[in-house]
């Protein structure tokens, strides 16, 4: 690698594809980017205006019609996080590499980067509405496991009491409801027959989708993220308790870009180095348009 064949534009385009097909929670299938706009620095902001529902009077013929004016609230989306990497490439190395070292940190970075993003979007839970919870973080849901007897257990204790949360909210039902699960839950998934796998015509085991989703069930699309928060990882012997999120795209907005790629010449040393800045920022702007169940991880999974 050398300075001279390092292009910025094609780096950020590159970093930005392998963000995109890291991302779960930051993914498009959970947030939406309505506000994201021009980000130029870490601190800026997106001012966001919501509309209060208009009232609904009766009317009675030749009465008199009473106008109102609308109400607004403001929220600001504040674009406060930022991540940044630093690499770089001895000429040593460089001439001694088998393969290119570019490509291998193109892909390392940009997954990186998508780590600690889906990260902080996981940990807006605790905004989630009062009402849109199943049980509590001190009394978990306790799902059976491939019990053969109950082999929907995780499908009624958990999916089906987070859709109703959700319907109950008057949350839309547009094919666009997403559920989260950690690895473990998604093999409890599976075992119910509501459950339909991308990738086969009949269900069955499909291959993973793009943004981790792998199937639908409950009316939810099915995602899977190594990023689901444990809570109290040392419950039930250490196999923890887990968050569970169910939603709208609606209810968390995601404003995200790389703002700067840039490659320079070390001289204190024979070497290239290659660096990028990360600046996002996320708000949870309808917390009654996603849920969460506390659940523990049942042992033996």
């Amino acid at each position: 690698m050398t300075v001279a064949h390092f292009k910025p534009t094609f780096w950020s385009k590159v970093l930005f594809g392998s963000l995109e097909k890291e991302l779960v929670f930051a993914s498009d299938l959970v947030c939406n980017r309505d506000y994201e706009g021009e980000i130029t620095n870490s601190g800026d902001s997106v001012n966001i205006t919501s509309i209060a529902d208009p009232t609904v009077s009766n009317y009675t013929p030749n009465g008199t019609i009473n106008y109102e004016n609308p109400n607004d609230a403001g929220q600001t989306l504040i674009v406060d996080q930022a991540k940044y990497f630093a690499v770089k490439v001895d000429d040593v190395d460089a001439a001694q590499a088998a393969g290119n070292m570019l490509n291998f940190m193109e892909n390392k970075a940009g997954y990186k980067v998508a780590d600690a993003t889906d990260q902080f979007i996981a940990g807006l839970y605790t905004s989630v509405a009062p009402a849109n919870q199943v049980g509590t973080s001190a009394s978990p849901i306790t799902p059976a496991v491939y019990a053969t007897a109950t082999p929907a257990d995780f499908y009624t204790k958990v999916l089906l009491p987070l859709g109703v949360k959700l319907t109950q909210a008057n949350v839309p039902r547009d094919g666009r409801r997403y559920i989260i699960v950690p690895p473990w839950a998604e093999a409890l998934i599976a075992q119910s027959q509501g459950f339909v796998a991308y990738g086969t015509a009949t269900g069955g085991v499909g291959e993973v989708m793009s943004n981790g989703m792998i199937g639908r069930i409950a009316g939810f699309n099915v995602l899977v993220s190594n990023n689901a928060v444990d809570y109290a990882p040392s419950a039930n012997s250490n196999q923890g308790n887990w968050i569970i999120q169910a939603g709208h795209p609606s209810a968390i907005t995601f404003a995200n870009q790389i703002v700067k790629t840039e490659a320079l010449r070390l001289q204190t040393t024979f070497a290239d180095a290659v660096r990028g800045l990360h600046v996002y920022g996320a708000k949870v702007i309808a917390p009654e348009r996603f849920a969460v169940a506390y659940v523990q991880r049942p042992t033996g999974i």
